[in-house]
């Protein structure tokens, strides 16, 4: 191995969403497939997304974080080229590395855009690759090291730009309602039992610590959205609109709702947060911001770039292996 050259590229590795009405049926069923969905259930968020036409902002705003890390690797002197491949909608994970092999790549550095580890949000994106990279043996091609990044939950650059992102939508209540405001964060519910065999609650415990260090003096909590599966199985709660009911009836006077375990506003949060909970909100009289995810937040692109960074300097000391793990990934 060339250690002046350790990786030939960079492979975010996202969920993937519909980019048209005729998308959305067949990106569910990869979705839910081998689930225990209800099928009235799926049909609720194929409603969902046709609020929003069929498209989910997803794909769109990843191949721009793509783009702009790419030239803002380039520009620190790091020409990467940067893969996009989705775990359930195209591009596939399998599709883009059977277009990276073909363009000569053997080994790259893998970020998984999700910032707090589970076996639904880490694990099961690295097993998308693991499948990708058989398949490549499978039809001949040769194989792709993938070097993964280092937990970002807490890194700085992603602590900042969610914090600015709060204190932006603060400032949209009336002013006489700003200091009263209660710092609601949201993140994906998973089941009980996966999120007691990971550090999913630990890790969004230590962004929410670290965002409120720079938010300020605010009444803050965590609650959670999204939760698929069947009822009488246990996910993590409170749900968000449970919480906003119970609250109110409580005397919460106002609410900033943060979706600090999203990094993209897709549907998840244009639904459930912008719809559902504002909907909500609005009948309960209940004065809501929503603060913006980080998207192609330029914080965001530099906290990537600082990853990839990172992650190249150590493989210019050793040879990366296959998979790499480190102390801080699943």
């Amino acid at each position: 191995m060339d250690r002046r050259q350790p990786y030939d590229a960079v492979l975010i590795i996202s969920f993937g969403g519909p980019e048209g009405p005729e998308d959305v049926r067949p990106f569910l069923a990869n979705v839910v497939r081998g689930k225990p969905i209800p099928p009235h259930r799926l049909e609720q968020v194929v409603d969902h997304y046709m609020l929003f036409g069929g498209v989910s902002p997803l794909p769109a705003v990843t191949r721009r974080q793509a783009d702009l890390l790419h030239a803002r690797l380039r520009t620190d002197g790091l020409d990467l080229p940067v893969y996009v491949g989705m775990r359930y909608w195209k591009p596939l994970v399998a599709d883009t590395l059977r277009e990276m092999a073909r363009a000569g790549v053997r080994r790259a550095i893998g970020l998984i855009a999700a910032p707090h580890h589970s076996h639904a949000s880490c694990t099961q994106y690295k097993q998308s690759v693991r499948e990708a990279r058989q398949t490549l043996a499978n039809q001949g091609l040769h194989d792709i090291d993938v070097s993964y990044v280092d937990s970002w939950f807490d890194h700085p650059a992603f602590i900042r730009a969610n914090a600015a992102n709060i204190r932006r939508a603060i400032n949209q209540l009336d002013e006489p309602l700003r200091k009263r405001a209660r710092i609601v964060f949201t993140a994906h519910s998973i089941p009980i039992a996966m999120a007691d065999a990971c550090r999913y609650r630990e890790q969004l415990a230590a962004s929410i610590a670290a965002v409120m260090r720079e938010v300020g003096p605010y009444d803050s909590a965590l609650v959670y959205q999204s939760r698929t599966g069947r009822p009488q199985d246990p996910w993590l709660e409170p749900d968000v609109c449970d919480y906003l009911k119970a609250e109110r009836q409580r005397g919460l006077e106002t609410v900033v709702l943060a979706p600090i375990g999203f990094v993209i506003d897709h549907i998840e949060v244009l639904y459930d947060l912008d719809v559902q909970a504002g909907e909500l909100c609005e009948e309960l009289r209940l004065p809501m911001v929503r603060a913006r995810t980080l998207n192609d937040d330029p914080a965001f692109i530099d906290m990537m770039a600082d990853l990839v960074r990172r992650t190249w300097d150590r493989g210019r000391e050793a040879i990366p292996l296959p998979i790499v793990g480190t102390r801080r990934e699943c």
